[in-house]
């Protein structure tokens, strides 16, 4: 039986995008996502909690996320959970570093940057609908 390997998360960039190359030429972009969740206790106090992923993108994806998202933007990534391991020269110890690879994207609402979205593969995904923030519904958002 083979299995599922499929992470879809919806966050904020937690610095700005390091876009770098493979000795072979291709392009891959490394960077943080922040996902919050948020919720109330019995006494209704508000309390968050964040997750940090770190995400690895290749090819033109890493190349759209260099060019026009920074830290701070909104977005929805679609990959796979990916661990590496290796031997530290100094200690000899195994180390591992778990990741999620990209594999889709959509910006998600970045201000003036509708542009960006034009530019990218049709074959990526649409993030969801998205209601409009108003101050009726600005503590339901997790970040």
């Amino acid at each position: 039986m083979s299995g599922v390997n499929k992470v879809i998360l919806l966050g904020r960039i937690g610095k700005d995008i390091e876009l770098k190359y493979t000795p072979s030429g291709e392009a891959y972009a490394t960077f943080s996502l922040a996902t919050s969740d948020i919720w109330f206790d019995k006494d209704g106090q508000r309390n968050e909690a964040t997750e940090w992923h770190n995400i690895t993108a290749w090819k033109k994806n890493a190349e759209n996320c260099a060019k026009y998202l920074k830290k701070g933007d909104s977005l929805f990534v679609e990959g796979k959970i990916k661990t590496r391991s290796w031997e530290d020269k100094n200690t000899k110890e195994k180390k591992y570093a778990t990741y999620i690879e990209m594999r889709e994207m959509s910006f998600v609402d970045n201000g003036n940057r509708g542009q960006a979205q034009q530019d990218q593969p049709q074959q990526q995904a649409q993030a969801p609908a998205q209601k409009p923030v108003t101050a009726a519904n600005l503590d339901e958002i997790p970040f």
